[in-house]
């Protein structure tokens, strides 16, 4: 089959999408991976140059009172013009929307040319977009659980949400360790924003890194627009490695022996699979705050521990992580927990789509 794969705009539809783009290749199908003109599609199309990626014009969608409405409707005319030639073209089989902006044009294009439509959602609470779009697809999927209760009357299946084969085969904690010069036998604390940004978390990862003692040591991912002033902050610290960015998360997981970071529903999904102890800190302005339900959904199964970033200071946050390093038990549990919540999707969410356009 050719599936047409409508992804991008954040790495929370993107990679996802990837992974799916993996799944049918093993397969024997030939995915097209349609994404935005944003940084995070280009540099990760640049990445995984094997599959093609095709860039269309959309745009995220905004108030309907902005005068930015008039731009954004044009947009769409032209995209959904665009995903109807492409679905001709490329003889389309089946069009997955991976939540998000772009998939507003692939979706209507594919359910007017009658070709079979899905939506991902990754998410505990669904985004606007797929809220809007899963009347017009034969069937929603559905990453967690309590985000069933807002499709009452969509066809929906929880299924998970799609990893990356590259997270599932991790190099030795010494290998990774030589890479970013961190030291094996030290506990290591990773610690990432995702792509929204994490300003005030990696001050108060700098500030706790300063009031432990230096054989906790961390690996920091600061994101490119923060590195500069962090790594200022962190000036004189010994047990703090800071990086702009990090190209190799597996590498970056082999290590971690708790993780520090936001609960995007990505992110959530790596966690899960690796089985690592998590202090979960969600972004305090993301759309209807569906990073602290996505967190819940895992705080309540005792597989994760939730705080808000406006509950935490540097000292608080390095008294959370010590005391989670020194005990040996609740670290146990929590990543016997999270593991317990792992899907591996990729396969029957193929079946789905194999299945209907059978």
């Amino acid at each position: 089959m050719n599936v047409l794969i409508a992804c991008g705009g954040t790495g929370g539809h993107l990679f996802p999408g990837i992974a799916l783009a993996e799944e049918l290749v093993k397969r024997g199908h030939k995915p097209y991976l349609v994404i935005s003109e944003k940084e995070v599609d280009k540099e990760a199309a640049e990445k995984y140059a094997q599959y093609t990626f095709i860039t269309q014009p959309s745009r995220p969608k905004p108030s309907t009172t902005s005068p930015a409405i008039l731009g954004f409707i044009k947009s769409l005319f032209t995209v959904t013009k665009l995903s109807k030639k492409l679905i001709r073209d490329k003889s389309i089989d089946v069009v997955v929307g991976m939540g998000g902006f772009t998939c507003f044009g692939p979706v209507f294009a594919g359910k007017s040319l009658k070709v079979p439509t899905f939506l991902h959602d990754s998410n505990a609470v669904p985004g606007k977009t797929n809220l809007f779009l899963a009347k017009y697809v034969n069937k929603v999927l559905l990453g967690l659980e309590p985000a069933k209760a807002y499709f009452p009357n969509a066809n929906c299946e929880v299924v998970g949400t799609p990893l990356r084969d590259e997270m599932k085969t991790l190099p030795s904690r010494a290998e990774a360790c030589a890479k970013y010069g961190l030291k094996e036998e030290n506990p290591t604390v990773l610690v990432f924003g995702g792509s929204q940004g994490a300003q005030k978390l990696n001050s108060l990862t700098v500030e706790a890194a300063k009031k432990l003692d230096d054989t906790i040591q961390f690996l920091h991912v600061a994101g490119s627009f923060d590195y500069d002033r962090v790594v200022k902050e962190a000036q004189g610290i010994t047990n703090h490695k800071a990086l702009a960015f990090c190209d190799d998360m597996p590498s970056a997981y082999a290590m971690a022996d708790i993780v520090v970071c936001r609960s995007g529903a990505s992110s959530m999904t790596e966690l899960s699979y690796l089985g690592l102890p998590s202090i979960l800190v969600p972004y305090p302005i993301a759309a209807d705050d569906h990073q602290t339900k996505n967190a819940e959904a895992f705080t309540t199964k005792e597989a994760a521990l939730l705080y808000q970033e406006r509950d935490l200071s540097g000292e608080k946050l390095a008294n959370v992580i010590s005391e989670l390093l020194s005990d040996d038990n609740q670290r146990e549990m929590l990543s016997k927990n999270i593991k317990a919540l792992s899907k591996n999707p990729e396969g029957a969410i193929c079946d789905l789509i194999e299945n209907t356009a059978n």
